[in-house]
């Protein structure tokens, strides 16, 4: 079986910030080596999870370098944003820090045709030797990549090898794992749909509950891969309460997932506004939820 070149269980990470809101570096340097050490196959850095649109492009240069250079797994970068021209210049400055791919998310609140995000996700890839993860979130962004429109990056660009679907389309992303099955690898971007991204031909997950959960994800992944579904359903059903915990109207991700490090004792301090500190309610439903989860490991 080829494995897919970013790994099967991809964690988003935070990014630590200490008292102050500073960036802490040292604090990204720990989290990324535990996430490696708890089952993470590569990792995304400066990503929505890791409030990218909250970090200053020097901030973001820094995070990359230092947890590529800590982690020996992939290390995906968050380069883009709504402005091209920016987008494309920091994809090729992210590409000399030693990060092993771009992540490349749609560009939030411009809302362009689909030819613009064409254009867009295009001339990202073209900046950079790296290879490219596509990343659809709708609901982050207001606009999806049409079936089409990844078909079309994935065939005009050789570095352009991979998606992370966060769109619950599942009707186009099995489109696309038939058309590019073998050229583009396929991820779920949402936690509780990994099970049918996989049925689909998935190939994995980048995950939030990743932070907590990288053994149950590795293990439902390794189960569906050797066709045992019913050890990968039980599995689903173990991780629901993560999924669930993981982002509500509430609290939005990634507080629930700084909350869950926290309580795990990684310092990985607050949230930056406008997302902002978590309420104790959440630090203590973070308790719960992972200490069920690692009691039923046995």
């Amino acid at each position: 079986m080829t494995e897919p070149r970013f790994g099967r269980v991809i964690t988003a990470m935070v990014t630590p910030f200490d008292e102050a809101g500073a960036v802490d570096l040292a604090g990204a340097v720990a989290l990324a080596r535990f996430l490696v050490d708890e089952g993470s196959d590569g990792l995304v850095v400066a990503g929505s999870t890791g409030e990218g649109t909250s970090l200053s492009d020097e901030e973001k240069l820094d995070l990359f370098a230092a947890v590529a250079a800590a982690v020996r797994v992939p290390v995906l970068a968050g380069t883009t944003s709504s402005d091209t021209a920016r987008s494309i210049a920091l994809t090729k400055r992210a590409s000399q820090t030693g990060v092993s791919g771009i992540l490349a998310t749609t560009p939030a609140y411009a809302r362009p045709s689909q030819h613009g995000l064409e254009e867009h996700l295009g001339s990202v890839a073209d900046a950079t030797a790296l290879p490219v993860m596509l990343y659809d979130i709708p609901s982050r962004t207001g606009r999806k990549i049409a079936a089409t429109t990844a078909i079309a990056l994935a065939r005009s660009r050789a570095n352009v090898v991979a998606l992370k679907d966060a769109s619950g389309d599942l009707v186009g992303a099995a489109h696309v794992a038939a058309e590019l099955r073998g050229r583009l690898d396929l991820y779920s971007g949402d936690d509780s749909l990994v099970l049918p991204f996989l049925a689909i031909g998935g190939v994995g997950v980048v995950s939030v509950a990743g932070h907590w959960a990288g053994p149950e994800f590795a293990a439902m992944v390794r189960a569906a891969e050797a066709g045992d579904w019913t050890r990968a359903r039980e599995l689903n059903a173990r991780l629901a309460p993560s999924c669930a915990f993981e982002s509500t109207e509430l609290a939005p991700n990634p507080i629930p997932a700084k909350a869950a490090m926290r309580y795990l004792g990684l310092a990985v301090g607050q949230c930056r506004w406008p997302l902002g500190p978590a309420d104790e309610s959440v630090d203590h439903e973070a308790a719960r939820v992972v200490a069920e989860l690692r009691a039923a490991r046995g």
